[in-house]
């Protein structure tokens, strides 16, 4: 089935058909440094007649705080308790099951701070470099701590080979768990680079180590599971708005929302094509746009 074109004929019933709406941010309401095409106002509009509004992201490097920061200092209405990152959700499931160890942290500064506001122990972030070759590095020059309970991987732009090695030895003992915040593959960036994302980091220590993480990011429905357990919300009139089909799209279809797919992220209309074709049903949205700002230039015509 094709994703329907959002025009002006459809847009007033399209919106008056949910009641709750998720957004993606990177890609979707800002790409990079650079807001996106009316995307402050779209966003306030909606919530300023009567949607509830979610900011969903795979994003593991800022806390719920700063991104509520940067929420508001860019002119979005918003609240923390709208706001759902990964990091957050690996935080909070560490805490619900009491997790009383340390956890062997690949990732940021705001990953670390969003396990330290639930209590959970990390280790210290940043560079791990080795000051010799490999051989002699094993053995002799690493060291792996006692009190490992947990290996997290999130975004983390330091990511050397003595992380991955020691994650694989603590992930050796099966009672180690192996937690990530999302398996994404590349950021969204307003230049035409392709930038790896945590999704690299992940699938490297996947593969030393044998072991397949518990991931928490989109298209894990863990995220709307969160969110539906704080307030009352309807699926069939819920809206997932996103730019990449892998993860925002299947997200959607996993918790049964309706989609919407803007093109100002990492997918494009070739990539719907691509879908179509092949009949990769979980990837197609029920509709698509070319940027978030269209629903309001819609409404307005």
């Amino acid at each position: 089935m094709a994703a329907v074109k959002l025009s002006k004929d459809i847009a007033k019933v399209f919106v008056n058909s949910f009641d709750t709406v998720l957004f993606d941010c990177d890609g979707v309401l800002w790409a990079g440094s650079k807001v996106l095409y009316r995307a402050v106002e779209t966003v306030n509009y909606l919530k300023g007649n009567g949607k509830q509004i979610f900011y969903v992201t795979n994003n593991s490097t800022k806390t719920r705080a700063q991104y509520l920061e940067k929420l508001t200092k860019l002119g979005f209405n918003a609240d923390e308790k709208e706001i759902a990152t990964s990091g957050y959700l690996v935080a909070s499931y560490l805490e619900f099951i009491n997790f009383q160890q340390t956890v062997y942290l690949i990732g940021s500064k705001g990953f670390a701070e969003e396990l330290r506001n639930h209590g959970i122990k990390h280790t210290q972030i940043g560079p791990d470099t080795m000051a010799t070759d490999m051989p002699s590095y094993v053995n002799g020059q690493i060291e792996l701590e006692s009190e490992i309970g947990a290996v997290v991987i999130g975004f983390d732009e330091h990511l050397s080979y003595p992380k991955i090695l020691k994650a694989a030895n603590y992930l050796a003992d099966p009672n180690c768990l192996f937690l990530a915040s999302n398996a994404d593959e590349t950021f969204p960036m307003e230049i035409p680079l392709v930038v790896p994302g945590t999704g690299v980091m992940v699938k490297a220590v996947e593969t030393a180590s044998q072991r397949t993480p518990k991931i928490f990011g989109k298209p894990s429905t863990a995220m709307f599971e969160a969110i539906a357990k704080q307030c009352k919300i309807d699926p069939q009139r819920t809206l997932m708005i996103g730019d990449r089909c892998n993860t925002d799209i299947s997200f959607g279809k996993n918790c049964k929302l309706t989609t919407l797919l803007v093109l100002s992220g990492v997918t494009s209309l070739k990539h719907l094509e691509q879908y179509k074709h092949n009949e990769q049903h979980i990837l197609m949205p029920d509709f698509y746009t070319d940027v978030l700002g269209d629903i309001l230039d819609l409404l307005e015509q």
